[in-house]
Order: C-alpha cells, then structure tokens, then sequence
C-alpha cells in the first residue's frame, strides 16, 4: 500500500491551507507526496538488492520471511533461495510445460474452487496448469490438467499464484493465470481466453489498477492487477531486464542496482503488479488492460465485504485454505454466475 506520511506530518491545518492557495501554487505542495510510494523505514532498512544472509531478516524472524517469500517480495528472498528458483524455472517447470501450447495457470487453494476453474480453463481450449499453496496439500486434477509443484526444491511453507509468474521466459511462451477466488460468467471468460491466445510475443494483459492523474500527484500511482491476465516470454524477458515484474518490493530487484532507478520506482507502490506499470510507463512495455469492474461479480474477496470472516490474519500469514470456502458458498456463486454445469 501507498503510504503517505508526508500528509500526516503536515497536519490539518497545514492541508486547509494549501487548498485555499490557487491551484497553480499548490502544485509544489502536492509534487512532495511523490516520493512517498516506498516508506522510508523500508528504504533504511534495507540498502542492498538481495538478502545475502537470510537470518539478518527482521531480527531473525524466519517464519515471517519464507512466508513472505512464497508471497512473492523480493524484499525477503535470498540470493540462494532466487538462483535456485531461476534453475527450477529453467528445468523442471520447462520440462512439464514442454509441449503444451496454451497453458492457464490455476491455483489450488480449495479442492471445489479449483476444480470449477480447471473445468472452465478446458472448456475454453487451454491446459490447467495446477499449481498449490503448499498448506492446501496436492489438488486434484480433472483429465488433461498437469500439476506443476512449484515448491519442489524449495519447501515453503506458503506458495502463491505470483510466485513462479516473475520467471514466465524461463519456462513458458505465454501463461495466462487467475486469483483463487475469482469466477467469471462464460462469454466473458471465452472472449478473453481468445484475447489471451491472440496476445503478441512481447505484450502483458493485465487488469488495470492505475489510479487517476490527480492521485498520481499524491503519490498513488497505482498498480496493474494480477487478479486475471496473462504474459508472454518476450515481455516476461524484457520485464525481468529492466528490474521489473510482478513481485512486490520492486526497488530490490536483482536487477535494479543503480540510485536512479531506485528513485524511479521510490514513485509507486511496494505492491504485486507496480513492476509491470513502470515497465509500462518507464520502458515502453507493452499491456493490454482488463477493466475490472465486470470482474467484480465473481471476485470472492474479503475486500469490500463487511460480512467476511477471516480465519487467517490480513497480513503475510493469510491463507485463503481456511478463508475461501468458509466465506463463500461455491454452488451459490455458480448458480449466480451461471456456470453450474461446471460443479460437476
């Protein structure tokens, strides 16, 4: 998330009195917000791009840190623990993706969930990749689906969809993914699973989060959404070039070494997607967005609910394992959606 302490410090009636100046005078005023996308005590924290000793992470709180690895921030992950997956990437996740020409990765998190999304995957001509959050045990597969375990070397004790989506060029021409809990109505899904199949080498499709022009102005930029897209080996290529990508804490990138670019990415947010918006706007990347309102329907989400009940804290421990099914009925959500047929 966005932090904006700068704001805090000012004070109402520091903020009163910039509205009552002419807008042209304000501009100073609101520019200060722009460096306000990365918290300061983060950038302190750490200098370096990469952990060269995983027990230097937050006083030597390891559950935390391999957690927020398998959650995908390079804020956390070791330089051991990233050559191993960029040689797992390379290897055996190829070597099971080999031959298959349009793979969809679904995430198991909840054996009826994920297979309603397998089933929806097939029926629209692609392969369901299955990969699992490790503490939802091996998921079932419906005929044709491939089960990649992408915690296979690793032993995380969390995995998520985000994870293996940084190192797209390394196994896959393209792989489109979607949220856990995310269902869509059928034309819907079939219109954008043939965008999916049409999309260039070298070109994103991702839901768009960007946020409007005069937020940008308070450091709000805004993020491109992984909640249902899909990428392809040319732009996960030149995305991992330039120090960008899906996983959060983009200004430790490997690749990202230089002060400058540092600051360049000090202007947006520290979470999942942001890579992918200043690829966007800092390196000519190419994205096709998804406008996210449609999607909204099907989206079993606790945001925006009052009446969900979380099993799991909101922070790096969640677990949508324990949340998913609890809070959501999955026959009612295809019922309404109209994808019953896809219960059986």
């Amino acid at each position: 998330m966005n932090h904006v302490g700068a704001m805090e410090s000012l004070g109402l009636d520091g903020l009163a009195s910039a509205r009552e100046r002419p807008f042209f005078r304000r501009v100073p005023f609101l520019l200060a917000f722009r460096r306000s996308g990365v918290p300061q005590h983060i950038l302190k924290r750490r200098s370096v791009t990469m952990l060269e000793n995983p027990a230097d992470f937050q006083e030597n709180d390891q559950e935390r840190r391999t957690l927020s690895v398998g959650r995908a921030s390079w804020h956390a992950i070791s330089r051991g623990e990233f050559e191993t997956v960029r040689q797992l990437a390379g290897g055996p996740w190829k070597e099971q993706l080999d031959g298959i020409e349009l793979p969809w990765l679904c995430w198991h998190v909840d054996e009826q969930w994920s297979l309603v999304q397998q089933r929806m995957v097939s029926a629209a001509g692609w392969t369901p990749v299955v990969g699992n959050d490790p503490r939802a045990g091996r998921p079932p597969l419906i005929d044709g689906a491939v089960y990649v375990d992408f915690n296979d070397g690793l032993g995380l004790p969390a995995l998520s969809m985000l994870f293996p989506l940084e190192f797209v060029y390394l196994f896959s021409s393209r792989l489109a993914f979607w949220h856990s809990d995310l269902l869509i109505r059928e034309p819907m899904f079939f219109q954008l699973a043939e965008e999916f199949r049409a999309l260039q080498d070298g070109a994103t499709a991702a839901v768009d989060g960007r946020k409007r022009w005069y937020r940008n102005l308070l450091g709000k930029r805004g993020r491109y959404w992984e909640l249902i897209g899909c990428t392809t080996r040319g732009a996960s290529r030149d995305q991992y070039k330039n120090a960008c990508g899906w996983w959060r804490h983009q200004h430790l990138h490997p690749n990202c070494t230089t002060d400058s670019s540092k600051r360049v990415r000090q202007r947006y947010t520290i979470d999942h997607g942001a890579g992918i918006l200043v690829w966007e706007e800092q390196h000519g990347g190419v994205v096709h967005t998804l406008p996210s309102r449609p999607l909204e329907e099907g989206h079993c989400t606790r945001i925006g609910n009052k009446r969900y009940t979380p099993l799991s804290p909101n922070d790096w421990r969640r677990d949508l394992s324990k949340d998913l099914s609890f809070n959501y009925d999955i026959r009612e959500v295809c019922s309404r959606l109209g994808l019953t047929k896809y219960l059986f």
